[in-house]
């Protein structure tokens, strides 16, 4: 069964096309080392919580959206060799490429497919 990377994280609002087009680019070295599939997804109705939310979670400032996003692999074994090579990939390192949001505020996780309709 597939493996899934999950990833949310802040960036600001006037930054969205700057956010597409590295994605873009990230994509495709995920994709070069075994990625089945990456979804970028812009917050559009994404509400603050009482107790929880996700902007609550990346403690989201006025001016900034909400990213969720994911990547799918065909197994663990290969979602770790690919993670490998994707963070040592000279495209991104953030001397060379800074991204365009606060990587202190992203959260991630690595999820076992359990239902999958």
């Amino acid at each position: 069964m597939t493996y899934i990377d999950g990833f949310v994280v802040p960036v600001a609002t006037i930054d969205r096309e700057k956010y597409v087009k590295q994605a873009e680019m990230a994509a495709g070295v995920f994709k070069e080392n075994g990625a089945l599939q990456v979804v970028e997804c812009w917050g559009d109705d994404v509400p603050e919580g009482k107790l929880t939310s996700f902007p609550m979670a990346v403690k989201r400032k006025e001016d900034e959206t909400v990213v969720f996003s994911w990547v799918v692999w065909p197994s663990r074994q290969v979602r770790d060799e690919g993670m490998k090579a994707v963070m040592a990939d000279p495209r991104l390192q953030p001397d060379v490429n800074p991204m365009p949001f606060d990587g202190k505020r992203l959260i991630y996780g690595g999820f076992e497919v359990i239902v999958d309709v």
